[in-house]
């Protein structure tokens, strides 16, 4: 299960050894909501390779602000504290997975 974060332990984790996967999404949003077991699944792939976490960004809008996130679900991945790749919107768990695969 990915679990929910703050921007203070968002902060933490980017000062970490290992990249950081974060799923930026809302409460409201349809498509977060069917995203949210997708991410779960898939980061059990890659649980060695990255730190998998999820951001509400109604709840951690100065960190939303910090990287422009103006739509949701957006998944973003980290390495040494800088944004590598993002993708905005559902993945199915296939797209998903490559996109892991050539971001991590």
């Amino acid at each position: 299960m990915v679990e929910q974060i703050n921007t203070e332990k968002f902060d933490e984790l980017l000062k970490g050894d290992k990249p950081v996967v974060c799923d930026f999404f809302a409460s409201w949003c349809g498509p977060c909501k069917m995203l949210a077991p997708v991410m779960d699944d898939v980061s059990k792939e890659f649980e060695d390779k990255a730190v998998f976490v999820k951001v509400d960004i109604d709840e951690n809008m100065e960190l939303a602000s910090r990287y422009g996130i103006m739509s949701i679900p957006l998944v973003a991945v980290f390495v040494k504290g800088e944004k590598k790749a993002d993708k905005l919107g559902y993945m199915a768990k296939a797209e998903a997975t490559e996109f892991f695969k050539n971001n991590l």
